[in-house]
């Protein structure tokens, strides 16, 4: 399992566990799953998906950026909105 963080300027979005990541990154769409390869990216607008552990979750975003390292996902973001 992934443990993942969504926050934006606002407040914490989301805190918990999901089996994959789903986000749009600056330059298309970029999947995550467990024990992937540390990575930074910039993000771009639209769906970040959240799957797996019980209960799918979608959020709207716009900016930011997406961080893995060691199956620990952190999305900072500018705006976001759940959808």
């Amino acid at each position: 399992m992934l443990k993942v963080s969504v926050i934006s300027p606002e407040s914490v979005l989301f805190e918990g566990e999901a089996s994959s990541v789903v986000a749009p990154a600056y330059d298309g769409e970029i999947g995550i799953l467990e024990n992937h390869a540390p990575l930074m990216t910039l993000l771009g607008t639209g769906s970040l998906r959240l799957g797996g552990a019980g209960a799918d979750k979608r959020f709207n975003i716009e900016g930011g950026f997406l961080q893995v390292v060691e199956n620990n996902v952190r999305i900072v973001t500018e705006k976001a909105t759940a959808a």
